[in-house]
C-alpha cells in the first residue's frame, strides 16, 4: 500500500504578514495528523521572498507538542550552514519531546543565495565538500555510535540520549545525494517538485545498485518529494494552481516574491512566451479532482517503485490546500 506524507514550506501570501505562513504550517500539521498521514515535513530557505521556513527545528518542537502520531521531520537542515554537533543535540531534544517521531532529512544545497549562505557560516571557510564528512559525523552523534579513533569528536556525546532515536535521511535531487545516501546507508528522499521529474529514475537506480546495507537500514529506502494539488472538480483545481504557476514562471526570469490569489494572476496576461511555459507545465502538472491526482500520484509511485510519497501543495487560500489534503486522503487512506 503507497503511504503519503507531506511537506510544508511556509509559503508567503499576497494579502497576508509572513508570520502567519508559519502559524498556518503548525495548523496545517495538526489536520494532517487528523486525516492519517504518515510524516509531516518542513524545508529550509533563508532570505526568500516567498518562502519564510527558516528553522524548521524549532517549528518541529511547537508541531512535536501539538500533535501524538505524526512523524515531523526536517526536509530539510542545510548542514554546510551548521556544527554538526549542534545539529545532532537539536535533534535529540526533539526526538526526547517526541520519542520515535523524528526524522532528520539532511541537505547540501544552500536554501538560498550564496551571499547569505556566507553569513550563516560560523566558518567562512566551512563548505559543501565537507558535507559528507558531517554527514558521517551527525550519524554517529545521533544514533549514539562512537567517532574512529583520532576524531577530534570521540568521545563527545550529542545529549540529551534515550531509547530512541531521529532517523537520519539524506535529500537530494541530483545523483550527488543518492551515491551519499548509498554509501552511508541511508533512507533516501529524491526532490522530484525541483527538477520536475528531471534525473529522479537515474538517482533512485543509483541509489539501489549501490547501496550498502547499515545496520539501521539493511534494505534502500526511497521516497520523492512531488507537488500536486487537489480540489472538488478539475476547473476548481486548475484555479487554485494559477498561483503557484505565476510564481514559477516569474521565478524563471528571477523574479521572486508571494504566492498571488487567483484574481491577482487574472489581472497579469501571460505574454507568448509565459504561455508557451504555461501550456508545458500544465502538461505534467499533477492537478485535478482527488481521483485524478490520485491515479497520477500511484502512476508516479508505480514508475518510480516506491511506496511512499512526500505531497508538497501550495495555494493561496489555507481552505483550498486543506481541502486538497483531505481529498487525497479520502483516497489513500
Amino acid at each position: 500500500m503507497l503511504s503519503l506524507s507531506v511537506l510544508d514550506q511556509s509559503v508567503a501570501v499576497s494579502g497576508r504578514t509572513e508570520d502567519a505562513s508559519i502559524r498556518e504550517t503548525l495548523a496545517l500539521a495538526q489536520h494532517c495528523e487528523a486525516l492519517g498521514y504518515h510524516r509531516f515535513w518542513l524545508s529550509e530557505h533563508h532570505s526568500h521572498p516567498g518562502i519564510v521556513g527558516s528553522a524548521p527545528e524549532v517549528l518541529m518542537a511547537a508541531i512535536a507538542a501539538t500533535t501524538q502520531r505524526i512523524r515531523i521531520g526536517s526536509a530539510g537542515v542545510m548542514l554546510p550552514h551548521y556544527s554538526a554537533l549542534k545539529v545532532a543535540e537539536q535533534f535529540r531534544v526533539l526526538e526526547a519531546l517526541a520519542p520515535g517521531r523524528i526524522d532528520l532529512g539532511v541537505g547540501r544545497a544552500p536554501g538560498s543565495d550564496m551571499r547569505t549562505a556566507r553569513l550563516l557560516r560560523a566558518d567562512p571557510h566551512q563548505a559543501a565538500e565537507h558535507f559528507p564528512i558531517q554527514v558521517r559525523e551527525l550519524q554517529a552523534w545521533v544514533s549514539g555510535a562512537e567517532l574512529p579513533e583520532g576524531h577530534p569528536g570521540r568521545g563527545v556525546t550529542a545529549n540529551p540520549t534515550g531509547p530512541t532515536t531521529p532517523e537520519l535521511w539524506m535529500l537530494g535531487s541530483s545523483d550527488y545525494g543518492a551515491q551519499l545516501a548509498a554509501h552511508y546507508g541511508l533512507p533516501y528522499a529524491f526532490a522530484y517538485f525541483i527538477t520536475d521529474g528531471q534525473g529522479a529514475d537515474q538517482a533512485l537506480d543509483l541509489y539501489r545498485r549501490m547501496y550498502r546495507p547499515s545496520a539501521t537500514h539493511p534494505k534502500p529506502q526511497a521516497t520523492v518529494c512531488v507537488w500536486a494539488l487537489a480540489a472538488d472538480t478539475e476547473a476548481g483545481a486548475w484555479h487554485h494552481f494559477s498561483g503557484r504557476e505565476r510564481w514559477k514562471i516569474d521565478r524563471n526570469k528571477g523574479a521572486l516574491g508571494p504566492l498571488l490569489s487567483p484574481a491577482e494572476v487574472a489581472l497579469r496576461p501571460y505574454s507568448a512566451a509565459e504561455q508557451f511555459e504555461s501550456d508545458k507545465l500544465r502538461r505534467t502538472a499533477l492537478v485535478g479532482s482527488g481521483k485524478q491526482v490520485a491515479d497520477k500520484l500511484r502512476a508516479l509511485a508505480d514508475t518510480l517503485e516506491v511506496e511512499e510519497l512526500v505531497v508538497i501543495t501550495w495555494a493561496h487560500d489555507p481552505a483550498a490546500r486543506r481541502r486538497s489534503y483531505e481529498l487525497l486522503a479520502k483516497e489513500f487512506f
